[in-house]
């Protein structure tokens, strides 16, 4: 077992996957001779060679376009966006081709694309550098959406992404890239698309989260009374969303606070709210909470993590849901 930072953990299982099958390309902007904008990629080009780990132009519609074309021809591209905000060139070929070969084509053609994308808030990047579209992709059919919160799960479910034989998006948390440490197997494993986890147990509570805001989550219930029994789930795969596992836990608990830093407004959060009440409705003991980011443009960085859900904020949340 190696102790390693996200970055080192994702870096570990593109390595891994690159030696096991020589299908496996990568194709970015810098992400070779520089190793990308956070190093992720470091090294990979030098070992594996400029043919399998692409500098690409600034481009991001021909690096997606060109990704798909790869997949057709029985690659497994693993293209990079530098950032979530730069998705948007691409929008046309991640959600009319890429998403939707499979149906067009009945199944004949699929596209095994990984396309990974530092996501969200928290390191006072300029504009279009910290935003959180998750739920943009979740509402596309086709399309995988998965966003780890630890080095363990980003190892796991970085492999499989790359082996699923369909497209998937691979947020990674920028804000945790080096946050922290967590012990990672050498050896390769995988972790199965759309299986939630339950980081810390509990009777009274449901706290959901994924990405950043789960290491937000666990801080937060450090701020509460011990008599009160939190459990805490790691979503891991926004979608397909592990619906079993929130169903069954908020019918134990009969309280759910639902905590991401997308903006509210037709934020992932109200998807699974609207999940527990169709669901949990006779269960319920309280009204769903959601601790989300604001319906405004991610500020710049005097005000970004007032914008962000913090520690005080979610454990507020909890409490007033605890009370009703």
């Amino acid at each position: 077992m190696a102790s390693l930072t996200l970055v080192q953990a994702i870096n570990l299982a593109l390595t891994q996957e690159m030696e096991a099958d020589d299908r496996v390309v990568m194709l970015g902007e810098d992400i070779g001779k520089n190793g990308g904008v956070f190093r992720v990629t470091e090294g990979l080009q030098a070992r594996f060679g400029a043919d399998r780990v692409i500098d690409s132009p600034l481009a991001e519609s021909g690096i997606i376009g060109t990704a798909i074309g790869m997949a057709m021809a029985g690659l497994r591209p693993v293209p990079e966006i530098q950032f979530e905000g730069f998705l948007g060139p691409a929008y046309d070929q991640i959600v009319n081709h890429a998403a939707r070969y499979r149906t067009r084509s009945r199944g004949s053609v699929t596209i095994p694309i990984t396309i990974r994308v530092p996501v969200g808030g928290g390191i006072h990047a300029p504009e279009l550098h910290s935003d959180s579209p998750e739920a943009i992709y979740v509402h596309t059919p086709g399309i995988k959406v998965v966003m780890p919160s630890s080095p363990y799960d980003a190892k796991g479910l970085l492999i499989s992404a790359i082996r699923d034989p369909d497209p998937v998006i691979f947020f990674e948390p920028k804000r945790i890239y080096r946050a922290f440490r967590e012990e990672v197997p050498e050896d390769e494993y995988t972790i199965p698309i759309g299986k939630a986890k339950i980081v810390e147990s509990g009777n009274d509570l449901t706290v959901i989260s994924w990405g950043a805001t789960v290491l937000q989550c666990v801080e937060a219930l450090d701020k509460l009374p011990e008599d009160l029994s939190v459990e805490l789930i790691d979503l891991r795969t926004c979608y397909p969303i592990d619906q079993d596992c929130l169903i069954e836990s908020v019918n134990k608990t009969g309280r759910c606070v639902i905590v991401h830093e997308a903006p509210k407004t037709c934020g992932l959060g109200a998807e699974i709210a609207t999940i527990i009440q169709e669901h949990c409705f006779l269960s319920l003991r309280a009204p769903v909470q959601r601790v989300c980011g604001f319906d405004t443009i991610m500020p710049y960085y005097k005000l970004e993590l007032e914008y962000l859900p913090n520690a005080d904020r979610i454990a507020e949340s909890i409490l007033a849901c605890a009370a009703y």
